[in-house]
């Protein structure tokens, strides 16, 4: 048997192929479509609704990044809530920090934590064991409007602003995670791959003008997300920690105990927040604009649906750009025989 080529289907006006040299596991259920396959080149691939959330190649990059930008900018982390991430690669970084006495993570099912678990053990490893973990199955929007807890740093590890993961780019949840931060606290959360779409970074970006004194875009180099430097955004109502030398930054890596990662170091972290000339534009203009008054978020445009093929019953026209996407992206990978309905998840990207 052929090996199957699987279609990276988030970009409207081209595609990445993937080779599945063998498929482990996929599922199709009310949530999405999941497939996990192995890769010569990229290892174990979990790709959702048609596009590639981690690798177990380069995962380190971004889980590194989400957690120790944010985390060594502040003096002393306690308490840190991330929402998504039930891969649990950014709760096994945030535990590196001996100064996290505790880390909740609120995943919207468990699914995905029971998946990661069995099919790639090597990213949470012991994390979601841990005595310093929580982890809660809800909905992220809910529990971070709901929670009475207050949090020195939260962690949004979400999927792109499609679908289900769309609220989570909403000025709503973050209001509700500013007031869930404790004073002087920082909030993380991705912002795609901002060469492609700065529109995704600016409208983030003009929220947290509106809600924080600060907002930070940074950069990371993450292979697997095809189409150039990927964003990430951070918000603080403290402007000083942000101004933090690669000195004072070393030394908390060696106070945690935080040694031998594979992409952070204080270098790195203070390079990060240096942005290319046109994304420097976007950040200026997006400031100004937040600050203005303007909030508005992005809503990102579906991508085209693929067309069908002859002998594929008839599907009904979406009603929502983001109900056109997750068609789409779901038609592009066959799926086994309908099955009886699972609790699905989403995942980092």
């Amino acid at each position: 048997m052929s090996d199957r080529w699987i279609e990276e289907t988030f970009h409207a006006d081209w595609r990445v192929a993937l080779r599945a040299s063998k498929v482990l596991h996929e599922v199709k259920t009310d949530h999405q479509h999941l497939v996990i396959f192995e890769n010569p080149s990229w290892g174990t691939v979990l790709m959702l609704d048609g596009v590639v959330q981690l690798t177990t190649k380069d995962e380190h990059v971004y889980h590194e990044m989400m957690a120790h930008v944010p985390l060594m900018a502040l003096d002393r982390p306690s308490k840190v809530l991330i929402v998504g991430g039930g891969d649990g690669g950014v709760l096994r970084e945030v535990l590196k920090h001996t100064c996290v006495d505790k880390a909740v993570l609120v995943e919207i099912d468990r699914e995905v934590i029971d998946t990661s678990l069995q099919y790639f053990p090597q990213i949470p490893q012991q994390a979601l064991e841990s005595a310093r973990s929580e982890v809660v199955i809800a909905d992220g929007l809910k529990y971070v409007a709901e929670t009475d807890e207050l949090f020195d740093c939260i962690i949004v590890d979400s999927s792109e602003p499609i679908g289900p993961s769309a609220v989570l780019h909403s000025k709503e949840f973050f209001a509700s995670c500013r007031r869930a931060l404790t004073p002087g606290g920082a909030l993380v959360t991705q912002n795609g791959l901002a060469q492609l779409f700065p529109d995704h970074l600016a409208g983030t970006t003009r929220i947290f003008a509106s809600l924080f004194k600060r907002a930070a875009p940074y950069i990371c180099h993450q292979p697997c997300y095809f189409g150039g430097l990927f964003a990430l955004n951070l918000a603080t109502d403290d402007k000083s920690i942000l101004g933090i030398g690669p000195k004072k930054l070393a030394k908390r890596a060696r106070k945690r105990g935080v040694a031998d990662l594979k992409y952070w170091t204080p270098a790195v972290h203070l390079g990060a927040f240096a942005l290319p000339a046109e994304l420097q534009r976007t950040l200026e203009h997006s400031l100004a604009a937040g600050k203005a008054g303007d909030d508005s978020g992005y809503v990102m445009a579906p991508a085209p649906k693929a067309p069908a093929k002859k002998t594929a019953p008839k599907k009904q026209a979406p009603k929502s750009p983001e109900k056109k996407a997750a068609t789409k992206k779901t038609a592009a990978i066959p799926s086994k025989p309908a099955a009886k309905s699972q609790p699905k998840s989403k995942t980092s990207r």
